[in-house]
């Protein structure tokens, strides 16, 4: 029998330990041994719980519980999470967490720490929820390099965009929508303005390359100024947009790493990923391109995957699985204004086509039928960003307003 402790009682917390209690025999039988819920970390009161007499308000009786091997954290943030892992782990005890914000803040310390201490520290739920990637990422294609990884990574902005898109709604009243059904968070800023998707990316960008990403060294933008306009010229340009993280190796060596909405073509293995849904593609040399597909949330679908790196955790008590990344001082990290893309333009005025023209050099107008009087809507060839900056300045300068710019995505 292994004994294992929960911190956190919340929605995911509660659903690993109903998997935990009411699948105990095929994890028997994939084990060989019983997994039992020792204890449970909560400072709320569970009378009605099955596990009721498990619940403890103090740390200690998880840190100092010799019997206790495997600690799962579930209860999010930074605070007391990173403090409760990093004692967890110094004290020998393997650790599991859903927690994308500290693997993506303290990942490289937490994984040398684990290094040190001879056990294990993992974290399947952190990036898609119930969808396997990290797993797939260190083991299945550990023998292709990893060209570039990009994906639909939160499904909250995902549901906001589809709902744009098939049903012409506003963006505001998306949104609502998305919280009524509990989609999103009372203050969605997280999702909406791209954080939790910066998460995300960064953990997979430090798997795949081997150094650790932190999230304040990554160009984020969210999805607040996309209209339903823009939504009308992506259709007619033959794409969608969709909120990307993505990361690419160059030539040089160094990634181009951001999180922004983007113009997916209607053919991109990503486009037709709607609602709550999350796709994350892997471009290995080997493989080409593999694509992850399914719900990057919810109760029961991220304690599956917790529930995995248990058992995971469980089979390898004495011999320590290879997971591991160090730490990162962003030198490998392209700045922003020199990842080039190209790019859709949005604009109000007079003589537009000539002025792009004249500015960005092979511009494609998008044609659409009901335009606003006065607008227009081109695509630039590729160009590196701070140099499209300058150029956008310029044009506004010629009497011309900027609607909008939202990069072309190559997917």
């Amino acid at each position: 029998m292994v004994s294992v402790a929960i911190m956190g009682h919340g929605v995911v917390g509660s659903g690993v330990a109903e998997i935990l209690t009411t699948h105990k025999k095929k994890l028997f039988a994939g084990l060989g041994e019983e997994i039992y819920v020792k204890k449970i970390l909560d400072l709320r009161e569970f009378p009605d719980s099955p596990l009721a007499d498990r619940f403890t308000k103090n740390f200690d009786d998880i840190l100092n519980d010799i019997e206790i091997r495997v600690v799962v954290e579930v209860m999010g943030g930074l605070k007391p999470a990173y403090d409760y892992v990093k004692r967890c782990l110094k004290a020998g005890k393997n650790v599991v967490t859903s927690n994308k914000e500290l693997v993506a803040a303290h990942g490289a310390e937490l994984l040398s720490i684990a290094k040190e201490e001879n056990v294990n520290f993992l974290f399947e739920a952190s990036v898609g929820g119930g969808i396997p990637i990290i797993r797939p990422m260190s083991q299945c294609l550990v023998a292709n390099n990893v060209d570039e990884v990009a994906g639909i990574l939160n499904g909250t902005t995902n549901f906001i965009l589809t709902k744009m898109i098939a049903d012409g709604m506003q963006f505001d009243d998306a949104l609502k929508l998305a919280q009524d059904l509990g989609f999103a968070e009372r203050n969605p800023a997280a999702d909406i303005e791209g954080h939790d998707a910066c998460r995300k990316i960064c953990i997979l960008a430090s798997l795949a390359y081997g150094k650790h990403i932190y999230p304040d060294s990554v160009h984020t933008e969210g999805i607040t100024k996309i209209t339903l306009e823009d939504v009308k010229y992506a259709e007619a340009f033959g794409c969608v947009i969709k909120l990307i993280g993505k990361v690419k190796k160059l030539d040089d060596g160094r990634i181009d790493i951001m999180v922004a909405p983007m113009f997916v073509p209607e053919e991109s293995q990503l486009a037709n990923i709607d609602y709550e849904f999350n796709g994350i593609m892997v471009r290995g040399d080997c493989t080409g391109d593999v694509v992850f597909y399914g719900k990057g949330a919810g109760k029961l679908p991220t304690a599956s995957a917790v529930v995995a790196d248990v058992v995971d955790c469980c089979k390898h008590l004495k011999t320590r699985k290879f997971l591991y990344w160090t730490d990162g001082d962003g030198k490998n990290i392209l700045p922003i204004n020199e990842s080039v893309s190209a790019m859709y333009v949005r604009v109000l005025g007079s003589d537009i086509m000539a002025k792009a023209a004249e500015l960005f050099g092979t511009v494609t107008k998008i044609e659409m039928a009901d335009a606003e009087s006065g607008e227009t809507a081109f695509v630039t060839s590729e160009v590196a960003y701070g140099e499209f900056t300058d150029k956008i300045k310029a044009l506004e300068s010629m009497d011309v307003e900027v609607k909008s710019t939202i990069r072309i995505g190559d997917l």
